[in-house]
């Protein structure tokens, strides 16, 4: 499965700390060997992994393609993300 990186998820992953780089990077490749587990509510038509007790990925995967949204630092972010679609 191919990874597509959206601009505003490649200019968040490229600000996180390397270690946290690292975790998303293991996330990333157990997105594309399972199936999709969480979608989020609200009609938001993408999935949310979570990466540690704050850190998320939002992604979508379309025919054979993983494409990554976001990729939040801190629990913040992704609620203000999130809240935007009530």
């Amino acid at each position: 499965m191919e990874i597509v990186f959206a601009a505003s998820a490649s200019r968040e992953f490229e600000r996180l700390p390397r270690d946290l780089q690292i975790l998303f990077l293991s996330h990333f490749e157990k997105i594309q060997s399972l199936q999709p587990r969480r979608h989020l509510k609200y009609g938001i038509p993408f999935h949310v992994e979570k990466v540690t007790r704050e850190a998320r990925i939002i992604y979508e995967i379309r025919e054979e393609t993983l494409y990554i949204l976001h990729c939040f630092e801190d629990h913040k972010d992704y609620e203000h993300w999130y809240n935007s679609y009530r």
